[in-house]
């Protein structure tokens, strides 16, 4: 089979998940390759710009406090590059979480951690479902 992403079908969304919590980094990443996204993993907000800058991804999935680049100035970055790049925040800390839905144009979902397989799924799902930036 093909390697290229030609070969991927056009409903197959690509996504990056930057966590530095290795249990909730790898909780997400088996929760979205379960439903069928190609998903990769960054342990930081650097590692993330840097896969950015190497591989085309559809969403964003990001907690919010993580060291090196945290995920407001990740999702700055990220969005500022990629005009089309879908972000769902993760975060356990509500000031945390209020920082990012001051972020509204950028930020497409906030969600607070814990949170379930079922809402991180639907919260992916839904950002890719919004319209295109003009």
């Amino acid at each position: 089979m093909p390697s290229n992403d030609d070969s991927l079908p056009p409903e197959v969304a690509k996504v990056i998940v930057a966590e530095d919590n290795p249990a909730v980094r790898e909780f997400v990443v088996r929760a979205l390759s379960s439903v069928g996204y190609i998903v990769a993993a960054a342990v930081d907000g650097q590692q993330a710009l840097d896969m950015l800058a190497h591989e085309k991804f559809d969403v964003l999935v990001s907690d919010i406090v993580m060291p090196n680049v945290d995920g407001i100035a990740l999702a700055m970055k990220a969005t500022r590059q990629y005009p089309d790049l879908r972000v769902v925040m993760i975060s356990g800390y509500a000031q945390e979480r209020m920082r990012a839905h001051n972020l509204d144009a950028l930020v497409h979902k906030v969600i607070a951690k814990p949170f379930s397989l079922e809402e991180i799924c639907d919260a992916v799902r839904n950002a890719l479902a919004l319209p295109s930036v003009p």
